[in-house]
């Protein structure tokens, strides 16, 4: 805790610089404003900001009589909940540091950052999540207490140190009585340089590291993104992606403590569309995956429509391609295009922003991965105001954002405000800001390595300014390599092509220090299962479908067309995919292949299935696998396949490598 005194502006009041404070303010000047929704049994409940201060006023003073205390650790796990938000501010109200983890972590995962972050308490979601803490307490006891928001299936507990969420407000309320004073007091004694939260990186090389954000970190750079966008008390967000990012932690809770704007929890994974279509956000943001998963559903559906609804789609959908970017951007076309814009509106853009759940949507961002240009251009040119941001959680998410105006798919903006960024002599990309962290939790190596003394992040990231002053990033800095031949080899920017197809989830590329490049896909099982479907094509599983002549032939077309795009690349174009194979199984967090935020472990994956990446290189037409793979119920399991291996269209470089 710092023993500074408090802040005040230039009037004279305390300034609004921690989140208890701003808590306490909003539920002072608009107390009766929706400050949250949750739809639970196909019902949406709500929260005023002045319940949810008395929600977290209650479980505060719970944990306080649990013994919680300044600067103890609390484990926020489970699905987006309101009360597991409610966790995170009642721990800061005792100046403490929540610590939110993946939900969908494995108990492995789970104990390490829990050791790691030295948790004493838990606030967790169900049954699942609750179980695994039990089993890390068989070998972590430190862990002092646990609260549950979901009692089904915990009835025979009987553990004196696991109780609910009511029974701990219940403890609270009553704490609070016999203690008057003592909330009011804990939750101003916080300053902006005091610790806010601990977040854990998703781990792609090795164990996640915690990165400790103050509060100047996290509100400053909340408070800078809502003016350079103009977000107001008015906005709705739909808070479904996990709460331990730092997406969610600034767009789900930071943001919406600084502007004041409600957050809605969806009821479950399952129901996101369905939820996302009621609620109508006007603030959203998805990684490109989901933007790529809503247009195949949207491609899907037409299908199924009849030929003069796929008629008038695809015409106004052509002419949306030529003229709706640029009336989104406010810039010039003719009458007559207005006139058919409008038509199309109502006839096809409206009714498809209503079905996608993004009709009242003001800004959208995506960021995680390059997005694909036609994906990226098609939403935008339905008169949704999508952009890409660059950002990481050692910055608190904002390092560059794309300007109003100023959209491209190559690019991911211009430096947001307070943000300085500069390329270093090898071309990683460096900034420094108000967001940069404030370290790596008992990790002072790793922090001296990343951070400057003067304040500057590596990002690791390699990239450059374009000619117009936006950044474009062309793949991590560690994993840019050399072919044997001399030509870059950019894993991730060939890996990002490919997945622009709906039919490819996930591709990993091999080349460094190799011949040529050689790459891994994984189909999209919806999309191709679709696809196969309407060709009568049939298949068992996703084994049966990956081996299929036909499916080759399908994703054969995508690795030639990303083939075609490199040979315009002057740095790439000797980079051209030879061979490839498609993946036997869908590559799985759970089997150590993907980090929770679901990034490529490639050098985990090039020694898994070492045999079918010598087989690329070796040129031999198949490859019989085994791997042991890891099943939801947690039991292990052998799968064998011989996995087929083609070879790809080379094209002649338009421009020669300099």
């Amino acid at each position: 805790m710092s023993s500074s005194p408090e802040r005040t502006n230039a009037s004279g009041t305390a300034e609004l610089n921690t989140f208890p404070k701003l808590l306490l303010h909003h539920a002072q000047t608009r107390g009766a404003k929706i400050a949250m929704r949750e739809k639970d049994l196909g019902i949406w409940q709500a929260w005023s900001w002045s319940q949810v201060l008395d929600e977290v006023r209650a479980l505060a003073c719970g944990l306080a009589a649990l013994g919680f205390k300044a600067g103890d650790k609390l484990a926020i796990v489970g699905d987006n909940r309101p009360r597991l938000y409610m966790g995170m501010a009642a721990a800061q109200c005792l100046g403490g540091i929540p610590v939110p983890l993946y939900q969908d972590s494995v108990t492995k995962e789970m104990a390490f950052v829990i050791d790691n972050a030295d948790v004493r308490y838990a606030v967790v979601e169900d049954q699942e999540q609750v179980d695994k803490l039990l089993e890390i307490r068989e070998e972590n006891p430190s862990i002092k207490h646990i609260l549950f928001d979901d009692p089904r299936g915990l009835r025979h507990y009987d553990y004196p140190f696991l109780d609910s969420i009511d029974k701990g407000q219940e403890m609270g309320r009553e704490y609070d009585q016999a203690n008057p004073g003592f909330f009011e007091q804990s939750a101003n004694s916080s300053d902006g340089g005091d610790i806010a939260i601990m977040l854990y990186t998703s781990g792609t090389t090795g164990n996640p590291k915690g990165v400790v954000l103050t509060y100047d970190n996290v509100i400053i750079t909340a408070r800078n993104g809502i003016i350079r966008e103009g977000l107001t008390e008015n906005e709705e967000v739909l808070a479904y992606l996990p709460m331990a990012w730092v997406g969610d932690n600034l767009f789900s809770y930071a943001q919406s403590l600084v502007a004041g704007f409600t957050v809605n929890c969806p009821e479950s994974g399952a129901t996101i569309l369905t939820d996302l279509r009621e609620i109508g956000p006007t603030y959203y943001f998805a990684p490109p995956r989901v933007y790529e998963n809503m247009l195949t559903q949207v491609m899907i559906r037409m299908e199924d429509a009849s030929r003069i609804k796929q008629h008038l789609f695809h015409y106004f959908m052509d002419l949306a391609k030529r003229v709706g970017t640029r009336i989104l951007d406010n810039k010039e076309v003719s009458a007559g295009q207005k006139l058919l814009y409008k038509l199309g509106d109502f006839l096809i853009y409206g009714p498809l922003r209503d079905v996608l759940g993004l009709n009242r949507i003001r800004l959208a961002y995506t960021a995680g991965e390059a997005i694909g240009p036609e994906i990226f251009d098609f939403y935008r040119s339905l008169g949704i105001n999508i952009k890409q941001l660059y950002g990481q959680t050692e910055g608190m998410v904002f390092i560059c954002v794309q300007p109003d105006g100023e959209v491209y798919p190559d690019t991911v903006g211009t430096p947001a405000i307070d943000v300085e960024v500069k390329i270093h002599d090898s071309g990683e990309v460096l900034y420094r800001s108000p967001g940069v962290f404030h370290s790596y939790y008992k990790n002072p190596d790793a922090t001296a390595a990343t951070k400057t003394e003067d304040g500057w992040v590596f990002t690791g990231d390699a990239g450059y300014f374009a000619e117009n002053g936006h950044l474009k990033i062309i793949d991590r800095a560690k994993d840019v390599g050399k072919l044997l031949d001399g030509t870059m080899f950019a894993p991730k920017y060939i890996e990002n092509k490919l997945k622009f197809f709906s039919f490819i989830k996930e591709a990993v590329a091999f080349g460094n220090q190799r011949e040529y490049t050689c790459i891994f896909v994984n189909i999209d099982l919806e999309a191709v299962g679709n696809w196969a479907e309407r060709r009568n094509l049939a298949y068992s599983g996703y084994i049966d479908l990956a081996d299929q002549d036909e499916v080759y032939e399908l994703i054969q077309g995508c690795v030639d067309k990303v083939n075609e795009d490199l040979s315009h690349d002057p740095l790439l174009c000797k980079s051209q995919i030879r061979r490839f194979l498609v993946l036997h199984k869908e590559l799985d967090a759970d089997d150590g292949e993907l980090t929770r935020t679901r990034k490529v472990r490639r050098s985990f994956i090039e020694e898994r299935y070492a045999p079918l990446v010598e087989a690329l290189y070796a040129g031999v037409p198949k490859c019989h696998i085994e791997t042991q793979v890891k099943f939801e119920d947690g039991r292990t399991g052998m799968l064998a396949a011989d996995v087929k291996i083609r070879e790809a269209k080379q094209f002649t470089p338009v421009a020669k490598a300099s």
